[in-house]
């Protein structure tokens, strides 16, 4: 796969995700996915569906140890005497000891960034999760992140990142201090599906736009985890990984930046660079 930039990771270049997907909707998603070869598995607390998804994982026949498992603490959870607590009861809806991942999913504005990390610094002491990271963080908070615990304890940034809208301040900022980047959001709520120049570079390809957009994340070197409740596109969603998309074609979708950001929410959102 053509690549502009490889950065080693921890974290799986592909998995699931869970956002939106509730009771036997996620239930069903994250099994079919399982059927089909997912084995990361990417959901949070807000999302009010971690035992809907542990169920799901303890229905399937794959060995949990084949697992990447990633929860996010929700903000009212962030604090030193919280955050901890919480985990442990996301552990037992996953039906699980630990996850792989755990991550601030909004930064907060009321509790210390400083007192959070260090809180899941802690968690991964004790074993209840083997790496620790960020989401929704702009380049201000990804500074105070390393200032706070050191850029090597960062797993990754997990941000909306889609061809729409390239966050490259943001990437360019984590790629230089070694810390990877996921993507979510990498469809754009399907408003990519219709784009004259994915639709054109998936043709050449035998592949649709949303396996372009998805190998494009991928190339430029971000995990995505793509959601759907649709076997075929959970398959469809699968085989992006074996796209290889040329020069040419990288530097098409460069192009297609517009600033365009579907996810804000209102006393949660940082001033976004």
């Amino acid at each position: 796969m053509t690549s502009t930039a490889s950065l080693a990771s921890v974290v799986p270049a592909f998995g699931l995700g869970t956002f939106r997907l509730k009771d036997e909707v996620v239930r069903h998603s994250v099994g079919q996915a399982l059927e089909v070869g997912y084995r990361a598995i990417d959901t949070a607390q807000i999302y009010g569906n971690e035992a809907d998804v542990g169920a799901a994982i303890a229905a399937s026949a794959v060995p949990r140890d084949q697992l990447f498992l990633t929860t996010k603490i929700w903000t009212e959870n962030l604090s030193a005497d919280a955050l901890i607590p919480s985990l442990e009861r996301s552990l037992e809806a996953l039906r699980t000891d630990h996850v792989e991942l755990t991550l601030i999913h909004w930064p907060s504005r009321s509790v210390p960034l400083e007192d959070s990390l260090g809180a899941l610094m802690r968690a991964r002491e004790q074993g209840l999760t083997r790496h620790i990271g960020v989401s929704n963080f702009n380049i201000a908070l990804l500074q105070q992140s390393i200032a706070a615990v050191g850029a090597t304890n960062i797993a990754t940034n997990q941000i909306e990142l889609s061809p729409y809208l390239q966050n490259r301040a943001v990437t360019d900022f984590a790629r230089q201090q070694g810390i990877h980047t996921t993507s979510y959001m990498t469809l754009g709520y399907g408003k990519l599906l219709a784009d004259p120049v994915l639709a054109d570079i998936a043709a050449a390809h035998g592949a649709t736009p949303a396996q372009v957009a998805l190998a494009w994340a991928m190339a430029m070197g971000y995990a995505v985890i793509p959601s759907s409740t649709q076997r075929a596109h959970l398959q469809a969603n699968l085989d992006s990984c074996r796209l290889v998309l040329g020069a040419e074609d990288m530097q098409r979708i460069a192009a297609l930046e517009r600033g365009d950001r579907q996810v804000s929410p209102d006393g949660l959102a940082p001033a976004w660079d």
